[in-house]
């Protein structure tokens, strides 16, 4: 709204309700001038508490991730060099030979 339009509705105002109409005008404004700001500060307080948990939750995946599990150490001990890659990648084969001679 431009201050044309604001202006207009003022004076139609005061040609209504008189000089005596301002001040609950006035009142009326100011309290839903403070709604829609407690409104809009609500909206924005749960928009950021939705983006911190979904920060929460991922850094907590991320730091699960990174932790070294115990059978992860145990794997990767077993399948030092180049021996252990091709030891798994000939035994998937001869799986993959079986099945589609059955």
């Amino acid at each position: 709204m431009g201050s044309t339009e604001i202006i207009f509705i003022f004076v139609i105002y005061l040609l209504l309700f008189g000089a005596k109409g301002i001040p609950s005008l006035a009142k009326t404004m100011g309290e839903g001038i403070r709604h829609f700001r407690s409104a809009t500060d609500d909206i924005q307080r749960e928009i950021l508490k939705g983006t911190n948990d979904i920060k929460s939750d991922f850094k907590k995946a991320t730091d699960l991730r990174s932790q070294p599990s115990s059978s992860a150490k145990h794997s990767s001990k077993g399948n030092e060099g180049d021996s252990g890659e091709n030891k798994k990648s000939a035994s998937n084969n001869e799986s993959t030979e079986k099945d589609t001679h059955k």
